[in-house]
Formats: C-alpha cells, sequence, structure tokens
C-alpha cells in the first residue's frame, strides 16, 4: 500500500493529537463528586478522586473504536485522493490539492466517525437515550431543588421574548409549586430600551407571585453573556441550586426542564445537562430548510458524541441546566493575554468543568427544546462572523492545562471549523488553475467522480445518517413530507457548501485585518432580502465563482461540467439569498 503510506505521511501532526486525545485514558473525567452532595455554594462543592471516574462507559475502548473508524475514512480519502491526483505525474496545484486534502481528511473523519456511531445506537438499540445517559434510569419522580430560569438578554424585543418564558414559568410553578423562578439577566445599556424592557418585565411579574420574577440590569456589559451570567450567580442566586440558561431566541417545554432537573438531582458529578435543540417558529424558506436539516444532522452527531465524549461532552451556552455550585467554582473564565474576555464562552466553561472532574452531558433528544434560526442567508454569515470571532480566540488558551487535555482538543476543533475554510475552498480555484494550465491530462474520470461523491458523503455524513434513520422508522414522519423535505434542503446545504467556505475565508481575512466590532443584536424576524441588497452583498462570490468556471471552461467541457454543482452556490448567491429569505406560505413552517 504505497498510496496509504505516502497519504500517511503528509497527515498533519494534529491527527497525532486526535488519536492521543480520544484514547488517552486520562483525559476522561479524572475526579467525581461525592454522592449526596446538593451544596450551592461554591464552598461546599466537594469532589472526589476516589470514584472511578468513568463508571460503567468503557469510555477508552469507545474513544479508541471512534479513533480507528476515524483515522480509517480519513486514510480511504486520502488512498483515493492519491489515485485521482498522481495518475499522470504530478503537477505544483495537483500536490497543492493532496495537502489540503490530507489535511481536512482527520476532520471529515471524525464527523463522518461521530454521525455512524449515532446512527448505530439510534437505529439499533432499544433506548437509545438511556444507553448514552446512564443516570437516566436513576431519576427521582419529586423535585426539590430550587431552579432559576436564568434568561439573558441585551437590546431585544421583550414583547416577543417575554410571553414564551411567561408560559413555561406558569406551568412549572402549577406542577412544581416555588421551585421555579424567573430571573431576567439584562445587559441592555440605559435609555428608551431599558425603561421599555423594565415595563414588560413588570408587566409580566405582576401576573406571578412576589419574588417569582426578578429583573436585574448591569449599567456596563462587562463580559458579555458569560460576565453577565456569573455576576447574577454571584451576587442574586442565593437559595438556588441549579440555573437553566436561556437565550433571548430560546425556549424549553416545562416537561423537558423537570425531566433535567431530576436527571441532575440523581447525578451529583453533573455541571451542566442540556438538550439537543430544534429550530421553531421558522417564518421564511431559509430559517426552516436550514432547521430542518440542523434537527436531523443534529440528532445523530450528538448521539454519536454522547457514546464516546461520556461525562466531557460540549457545552453550547443555552437551553442548558447548570449546577451553580460547581459553575461558580470552577467555570470562571480567565482574560485573554491582552486583557480583553473571552467571546465564545462555552467550550471554554465545559474544557475547565470537565479538567476539575465535573460531567458535561447532553440529553440527546430534539423535542421539548427549540431555538430560533437566521431568518436568512445574510443573518447566517453575521453570526458566522462573531462565531468565529470568538472560536479563534480559543488559541490562546491551547497550552493552558487548566483546559485538559480533551476540552483543548475540542476547542482546536472550533478553531479549525473556520481555520480550515481556505483549505476546502481552495481546491476548486487550485483545480481550475491545474487543468488551465493542462494539469489532470491522466486523471481517471471515474475515480474523480467517486472522490467528489465520497467526499461529500462524508462532510455531510451525520445529516444522512439522520435522514436515513427517520426513513427507516415507519410512523414518525410522513415519508413523502420527509422525502420533499430532504430534497429541498439537501439542494440548499449542497449549494451553501462552498459559499460558506468561501465566507468563512473572507471572514478570516476580516478578522486578520481587525475588522470586526463586537457582538451586535441578532436579526431574529423575517425581514425579506431585495435583488439590490443582495447583489450588493453577494455580487463578489458570482464573480469568483464565473472565473474559476472559466479557468475549468477552457481546459474541457468535461472539467465545467464536473466543476459545476461545487460552483454553483457562488454562481447562484443571490438568487438564493433573495428566495430564501421569502415567507413560506405558512407561517411558522
Amino acid at each position: 500500500m504505497p498510496a496509504a503510506r505516502a497519504v500517511v505521511s503528509v497527515f498533519p501532526q494534529s491527527w497525532d493529537v486526535v488519536v492521543k486525545s480520544l484514547v488517552d485514558p486520562n483525559v476522561c473525567i479524572s475526579t467525581c463528586l461525592t454522592q449526596g452532595s446538593h451544596a450551592s455554594g461554591p464552598d461546599n462543592v466537594q469532589r472526589s478522586a476516589d470514584i472511578d471516574p468513568c463508571g460503567r462507559e468503557p469510555l477508552s475502548m469507545r474513544r479508541a473504536s471512534i479513533a480507528a473508524l476515524a483515522g480509517s475514512i480519513a486514510v480511504g480519502l486520502g488512498v483515493l485522493g492519491w489515485q485521482v491526483l498522481a495518475a499522470g505525474g504530478w503537477t505544483f496545484w495537483e500536490a497543492l490539492m493532496m495537502v489540503s486534502l490530507a489535511i481536512n481528511a482527520p476532520w471529515l473523519g471524525l464527523t463522518a466517525a461521530t454521525g455512524l456511531a449515532g446512527f448505530a445506537i439510534l437505529l439499533f438499540s432499544r433506548d437509545p437515550t438511556a444507553f448514552v445517559l446512564p443516570t437516566l434510569q436513576r431519576t427521582d419522580a419529586v423535585i426539590h431543588a430550587k431552579t432559576l430560569l436564568a434568561l439573558c438578554v441585551r437590546l431585544e424585543d421583550m414583547d416577543a421574548v417575554l410571553p414564551p418564558l411567561g408560559g413555561l414559568l406558569h406551568e412549572l410553578r402549577s406542577r412544581h409549586g416555588d421551585r421555579f423562578v424567573l430571573g431576567i439577566l439584562s445587559d441592555t445599556p440605559a435609555g428608551a430600551p431599558a425603561r421599555a424592557e423594565a415595563k414588560a418585565v413588570a408587566a409580566l411579574a405582576s401576573r406571578f407571585p412576589a419574588g417569582a420574577v426578578r429583573y436585574r440590569r448591569r449599567p456596563e456589559n462587562l463580559g458579555f453573556k458569560a460576565g453577565n451570567l456569573m455576576d447574577f450567580l454571584d451576587h442574586r442566586a442565593a437559595g438556588f441550586e441549579y440555573a437553566l440558561v436561556l437565550d433571548a431566541d430560546s425556549t424549553m417545554s416545562a416537561g423537558t426542564v423537570a425531566r433535567l432537573v431530576r436527571i441532575m438531582q440523581a447525578d451529583p458529578r453533573l455541571a451542566i445537562l442540556q438538550t439537543a435543540i430544534s429550530g421553531r417558529g421558522a417564518m421564511t424558506w431559509f430559517a426552516r430548510l436550514f432547521g430542518f436539516g440542523q434537527q436531523h444532522g443534529t440528532r445523530a452527531w450528538v448521539m454519536g458524541q454522547a457514546w464516546w465524549l461520556g461525562p466531557a461532552q460540549l457545552y453550547w451556552g443555552h437551553n442548558a441546566l447548570i449546577r451553580i455550585g460547581a459553575f461558580r467554582r470552577d467555570a470562571r473564565l480567565p482574560t485573554l493575554p491582552d486583557g480583553s474576555c473571552i467571546l465564545s464562552h462555552d467550550y471554554a466553561e465545559a474544557a475547565q468543568l470537565h479538567a476539575r472532574g465535573w460531567a458535561v452531558r447532553v440529553l440527546p433528544e430534539d423535542t421539548g427544546s427549540w431555538e430560533r434560526h437566521p431568518p436568512d442567508l445574510i443573518a447566517l454569515f453575521s453570526r458566522d462572523l462573531r462565531w468565529a470571532a470568538g472560536n479563534l480566540q480559543y488559541r490562546h488558551l491551547l497550552s493552558r492545562p487548566e483546559f485538559g487535555k480533551l476540552g483543548r482538543f475540542q476547542m482546536l476543533e472550533a478553531i479549525l471549523h473556520y481555520a480550515l475554510a481556505p483549505l476546502r475552498f481552495g481546491l476548486l480555484p487550485v483545480a481550475g488553475l491545474n487543468v488551465a494550465t493542462g494539469g489532470g491530462e491522466g486523471t481517471p474520470r471515474g475515480a474523480l467522480l467517486l472522490l467528489l461523491l465520497t467526499g461529500f458523503v462524508v462532510s455531510n455524513l451525520p445529516k444522512l445518517a439522520g435522514y436515513s434513520e427517520a426513513l427507516l422508522r415507519p410512523g414518525r414522519f410522513k415519508r413523502v413530507t420527509l422525502l420533499r423535505s430532504m430534497v429541498q434542503e439537501m439542494a440548499l446545504s449542497f449549494m451553501l457548501d462552498t459559499l460558506e467556505a468561501f465566507e468563512r475565508s473572507l471572514t478570516l481575512l476580516q478578522l486578520g485585518r481587525g475588522q470586526f466590532s463586537g457582538w451586535t443584536v441578532q436579526p431574529r424576524a423575517a425581514r425579506g432580502m431585495t435583488w439590490t441588497t443582495a447583489a450588493r452583498r453577494f455580487g463578489p462570490h458570482t464573480v469568483v465563482g464565473l472565473v474559476i468556471l472559466a479557468c475549468f471552461g477552457f481546459a474541457s467541457r468535461f472539467a465545467a461540467v464536473v466543476a459545476l454543482p461545487a460552483l454553483a452556490g457562488l454562481l447562484l448567491a443571490i438568487p438564493i439569498a433573495v428566495l430564501t429569505a421569502r415567507l413560506c406560505r405558512k407561517t411558522g413552517c
């Protein structure tokens, strides 16, 4: 297997980090909490190194299996790429493509392996959730812990935000009494918006007994959302054991909230317990299709991650129950070397909790927990800019041991989610230059098409696994409706793949030049999009697509036809943006 050895030899050293992080038994929870502790303050939280950190979960075996599967997929992609590119001899451009493929392959392999693991559990386990969340079988029906519903807001439309929260609070208190209290954690600056916000909260509070709704507004947005939450927990959360962290666009059902509390009561090792999240209130075609794909892809991906990450799972920052004492003691964020605050707080908080012996888990079900997705393409990319700015800050934390090995690996993944975008997108212009300058003459067409198809399947495997699981379970979905939505979503997703890679490459350039003004209010409502706005925003994308297509067309008609699907997102960016921003036929579709 000389080709395989050659491919492995050009894999980056980061793959060695992947394997070590996955199979090192010291990466799993190093300590656990003593049973029976329900402390709410940081000074009373106890931990013990005398209990088996992995419990009954064979995490070393699972992580070794995932590493082996991910490595096999990565090597398979590399071997296939080598066979395609090496035919007829190497050019400079083909060597660049091989390097790009080799660097991306491990991360694609890990994504695919996680999706496959989740698919197998969903399909063959009698109770998939209990299989990956052992505490589920030991829950108590009685809720005795007092829980704060912590809603973080800043310059939000409170007429849209508060009604669902009021309904949730009413239902929880009608079932469980004063065990639940709503806290409004505001970072809205002084002025008319703050006065309107306080008035809306007062109107809501008047419907409940005194103390059931609490409101605090900070004069300064210090530490962003993470600082907002920690400040409230430090000064306003006395008497509460847990806090349910909610964003302005997120809602949950009373049954799901109560279930999270029961699970956390049953496992004093848990610091964070969150749910998989579905989309809700989609008004535009973009939000509807984007949310549909997210729902099915997340289902398999989260289940797979829950299987091999065990008690060291990711934290997404909202729709999550946190143990206040553990969070205050062990999840305080450091400042960055330049004195600034961490923007993307969630991964860093979870990493610190892992390293200090706490468990972070996901309830891998997509019912009873919702958020609103971006209404259009511009809103999606604006959110991506904020996330990229936050994720790239993690580079300052990768050498700090207090975040633990697995936590730092997870932060590395978050960085590479954006940092690898130029390599992904660069395959297209480099391939265009290759064929335009006479390269690729001996490329086997069948192997090339197989490589393109395999790359698409591997990169989308969690979503394809989620769709397959839904189709194989009769009665869960109407198959005709499901298939129609699948085709629509996959068509949009296919076109967005290259468009997102190019946009993220531009985002890295923008951030590198310091062109980031901070986190702004997210657009949540449908607003439509004019052709002029779309042309101004995505005109450069179309021009780049036409130039790359011309390179392929200069070489041969076959090259242009093969490249056309991958370039469709760039070429059609303007009509995609306009048409998907339109309202669905039914609101809330």
